[in-house]
């Protein structure tokens, strides 16, 4: 069909009005459409440009209710006492519409071209309600690079994004693009993240790594069901659809490999404790004693962790001679802390059982963690990386570290705020290691990294804890300087206000969620929208999706701000649905699937 034929068919709510400019139009709503719920509908016109048919869309932001008689001081105190002022009341009401605009396409041999809105057209412009068939036949050249996340915020045609590998060449962008998702606890954030994943997942030359704290990916990437649910829309179904592969790797398949880690795990599980310095301070300077002398020492290497050092002594019995040697150090010589630490040491050295010794049981347990598999199962994070961005095999994959479970003995709190940041550091350092070889190698290294719960990593302000600041500080950098390296970054965080600021700035596309209109978030989002105050109006209404009457009427709604639509291109945030039927959202990105629990 025709865009003719299909305008012909469209819906006419009103005409173009006046005050108007080429970034903000207004309405003045038709009488068959002041009924209607308009806010957030996707609105059309056609008008002519340089003697070319030139299409614009945008979302209606507000209407405004005038009626000039009502406003007369006079008139005002009548309606005050009687009501209703006829013939006034009702009759001479005007109903005028915000339209932001927020795409223009021109029409050239037939196929439809972006353009801009060079002047204002003519007032009395029919302005009409836009539908599927309308944004389909201008996007018809481009429908196989399209993904739907779900539908216009309030309104009926599907939203149009699209998510183009890092890669140049055939649905390539050429460069990375950070990415940000941001939403209070259910507001559907992390159901979002996945199925902006599964968009990436269509591009079998694009590497996806995902650094899971939580076991929010991992648990529907280890999902075996048959069945599709928002919980595994990431998931063996979906992604066999596309013909990709993914591995989860927890602790179990970990293999650590910095002498920092060993350390600090040696603290946490309370090594140097056994060792009678009670102190936490005391405990970290003599850690650092001991990592420099395992790092320093050509004899000592992870794989002989739990073995000999020379034929006398373990490499345990080595690490105690160095405390041993330097304790004094330590303490103050006036006390008697030193003098009890060499007496434990002395106590094991001697000892004829040193295996029931709970020096030597903690020594081994941290030493399972670094010590290399023999059956190959384990993985080093410099393995793992680079088995992601093996270019040779054709092949990349979906990688999720799942952090979720802790080992026994060490805290929760421990565990995400000690040990989980130092991990995850590990993997950051290699990633950007790559990331800048393929650079000099003139490869793009087209990988998406999602970080989940990244205030945690990158919070704003000062951070106390050295080995956190270093994280945030790398992440900064690496978000400054890796687009260009084909290495994007995706930070999902539950709110703007906490999220160091350097990394927000350089976030090309956000998606923002409900949660947000309070206080020091509002004044973030504020800042990230451009100032648009019925944008921000717009957002401001959405609704708590768990303050629906069941789950099945639940709505999450976002907004999103960047290059992400083709109807976005000219700046201006654009607001959607997220579909809340699994099965919606499959036949809108017509994935096959066996079943769906929804």
């Amino acid at each position: 069909m025709s865009i003719d034929k299909i305008v012909n068919g469209l819906e006419r709510i009103g005409v173009l009005g006046s005050p108007s400019s080429t970034t903000e139009l207004s309405l003045d709503i038709l009488g068959s459409a002041v009924e209607k719920k308009l806010v957030g509908e996707l609105a059309f016109f056609k008008y002519q440009q340089e003697g070319k048919d030139n299409f614009a869309l945008g979302q209606i932001t507000d209407v405004e209710l005038r009626n000039a008689w009502l406003e007369d001081p006079t008139m005002r105190s009548l309606a005050r006492h009687k009501g209703m002022v006829n013939p006034i009341s009702g009759q001479q009401d005007t109903h005028l519409g915000k339209m932001t605009l927020s795409a223009v396409f021109e029409k050239v041999n037939g196929n439809f071209e972006p353009s801009l809105l060079g002047t204002v057209p003519q007032t009395g412009t029919p302005i009409q309600l836009a539908k599927d068939e309308v944004i389909d036949e201008i996007l018809k050249n481009y429908q196989k690079e399209l993904f739907y996340l779900g539908n216009v915020y309030g309104s009926s045609p599907k939203l149009p994004l699209w998510f183009k590998h890092f890669g140049r060449g055939s649905n390539g962008a050429g460069e990375a693009y950070h990415l940000g998702i941001f939403g209070k606890t259910g507001s559907g954030k992390s159901v979002l993240a996945k199925e902006i994943v599964l968009a990436y997942s269509r591009f079998k030359e694009m590497g996806i790594f995902i650094l899971d704290p939580q076991g929010e990916f991992s648990d529907g990437l280890r999902s075996k069901s048959t069945e599709v649910s928002f919980d595994t829309i990431l998931g063996k179904n979906t992604l066999d659809f596309y013909k990709r592969k993914s591995y989860v790797i927890d602790l179990n398949l970990l293999t650590l490999n910095r002498w920092e880690l060993f350390c600090q795990l040696l603290v946490e599980f309370r090594f140097f404790f056994e060792l009678g310095i009670k102190f936490a301070e005391y405990q970290n300077v003599t850690a650092d004693y001991v990592e420099r002398f395992l790092r320093d020492s050509p004899k000592i290497k992870f794989e002989n962790l739990n073995g000999n050092y020379d034929n006398n002594n373990t490499v345990l019995d080595k690490a105690l001679d160095h405390i041993y040697n330097n304790i004094d150090r330590v303490y103050s010589k006036s006390g008697s802390g030193s003098q009890n630490v060499k007496e434990f040491i002395d106590e094991y050295k001697t000892s004829t059982a040193k295996a029931t010794n709970n020096l030597y049981k903690i020594w081994h347990q941290v030493a399972s963690f670094f010590i290399p598999d023999e059956s190959h199962k384990k993985r080093t994070p410099k393995q793992i990386v680079e088995g992601v961005l093996n270019l040779e095999k054709g092949e990349r994959y979906i990688i999720s570290i799942d952090l979720s479970i802790k080992p026994e003995g060490i805290s929760p709190f421990v565990w995400d705020e000690k040990i989980k940041p130092l991990i995850i550091d590990c993997f950051l350092d290699e990633l950007i290691r790559n990331a800048e070889r393929f650079y000099r190698d003139g490869k793009s290294l087209n990988t998406l990294v999602v970080m989940d719960e990244a205030h945690r990593l990158a919070p704003r302000g000062s951070i106390e804890n050295s080995k956190k600041d270093k994280i945030r500080s790398t992440l900064i950098d690496a978000i400054r300087t890796t687009r260009k390296f084909g290495l994007g970054w995706m930070f999902i965080s539950q709110t703007l206000s906490s999220l160091d600021r350097a990394i927000i700035d350089q976030l090309r596309i956000n998606f923002f969620g409900f949660g947000l209109s309070m206080g020091t978030e509002f004044i973030a989002l504020k800042e990230l929208a451009g100032g648009d105050q019925n944008a921000l109006k717009l957002y401001q209404s959405f609704r708590d999706p768990h303050s629906a009457f069941d789950v099945s009427s639940r709505q999450y709604s976002f907004m999103t701000v960047g290059p992400v639509s083709p109807l976005s291109f000219a700046g201006t945030p654009l607001f959607f649905t997220a579909y809340n039927r699994v099965a919606e959202f499959l036949k809108a990105n017509k994935i096959k699937e066996k079943e769906s629990t929804q």
